[in-house]
């Protein structure tokens, strides 16, 4: 009889970069709010030639150059970082639940970690990359491979079992699909799913459910501790 398993930290694929964009775009559109508002009551309590209307002026003025120019294109990569997260996520929602275990949005307090898979082949960390392409896996940034290799070690140090990180990009054309790099391995999302299910058996049932349990315990405690943390916090302000 197949056994629903709850995901230890509830949450959706890319909850924590659409979060992060949400956050953006609310400080954004509230500095601009702002700016405007004291600009039309300056201009309107001193007069449109006043020193202090002229200075709201051009402070709206230099606001919004620095925006165009520099927040719109962060918050256009958060959305697409978002997207991209849950583009994948949804693909490894459609794993057979009896046979897999799939954890979304995960930290242990070192870094997010996208996705997290559990399964016969054995257990995957997945850092998504939105970037359209195209890749050539002998010259992925090394900032990128570094990031997934640390979340690698993360979760083997948690489940006590091998992880392999992989780099999945959600749209781009990868030149050689499926291939390593400094132990990393690199797919397009096209390809993850078959990737995962023609991988050699490695982990039998109770040994999935081991990995998972250890892993949910783990998550489970670091946000017990986050949210004491953060009861603390409040307390004391």
């Amino acid at each position: 009889m197949f056994v629903a398993h709850r995901d230890p930290t509830g949450r959706t694929p890319g909850q924590y970069a659409r979060a992060t964009w949400r956050r953006l775009r609310m400080r954004t559109l509230v500095t601009l709010g702002v700016l405007a508002t004291a600009t039309a009551l300056l201009g309107r309590g001193f007069g449109l030639q006043d020193w202090r209307f002229l200075a709201a002026e051009v402070s709206l003025l230099i606001s919004m150059f620095v925006i165009s120019r520099y927040v719109l294109p962060v918050l256009e990569r958060r959305d697409r970082g978002a997207l991209a997260e849950e583009h994948v996520g949804g693909v490894l929602d459609s794993l057979p639940r009896e046979r897999w275990r799939v954890i979304h949005d995960a930290t242990l307090g070192r870094g997010n970690v996208d996705h997290i898979v559990i399964g016969p082949p054995g257990v995957f960390t997945i850092e998504t990359k939105s970037h359209p392409g195209p890749v050539r896996v002998g010259r992925l940034h090394g900032a990128t491979i570094a990031q997934a290799q640390a979340q690698g070690k993360a979760i083997a140090w948690v489940t006590g079992s091998d992880v392999q990180p992989l780099v999945v990009f959600s749209r781009a054309w990868v030149d050689r699909p499926g291939a390593r790099r400094k132990g990393v391995r690199v797919l397009p999302a096209r390809m993850l799913l078959g990737y995962l299910q023609k991988g050699q058996m490695r982990l039998s049932t109770s040994d999935v459910d081991a990995a998972h349990r250890a892993l949910a315990d783990a998550l489970l405690e670091h946000n017990g501790r986050t949210r004491l943390l953060g009861d603390r916090w409040s307390i004391r302000l």
